[in-house]
């Protein structure tokens, strides 16, 4: 069973990230979902046709989950998620906001990893 609503965010993400968009939805989401990602309608239903676009075109996906912090009803997970085998990959920064267990709103940032970086810490 999925306790804390951290575990509840990365199954969210594992979820997406297998394609199972509309049972991550179905299990995680609260009625009043709401999300920021500036590609998209702000409604739930966009950005779940996206999620399961992009399922559909990166069967093969990888995400690794990095770190995990979460504060009151809020939690944050960065990751590391490759779509395909020859692709570096994207850092991602999911933060979620929770009411009554379920995710009410989310946010989400990425950044490209770059091929030949300069910083000898890499991207993780």
């Amino acid at each position: 069973m999925i306790n804390s609503i951290k575990e509840k965010a990365v199954s969210f993400l594992r979820l997406v990230a297998a394609g199972d968009v509309r049972k991550a939805y179905q299990r995680f989401t609260s009625p009043d979902f709401r999300h920021h990602n500036p590609f998209f309608r702000g409604d739930p239903e966009s950005l779940m046709l996206a999620m399961e676009e992009d399922a559909n075109q990166n069967p093969h996906k990888v995400l690794e989950i990095i770190q995990v912090i979460g504060e009151g009803d809020m939690v944050a997970v960065h990751s590391h998620v490759v779509q395909n085998k020859d692709d570096l990959g994207i850092a991602l920064v999911h933060i979620f906001r929770f009411h009554n267990d379920l995710i009410v709103e989310l946010w989400d940032v990425g950044q490209q990893i770059p091929e030949n970086s300069p910083n000898e810490n890499g991207a993780f």
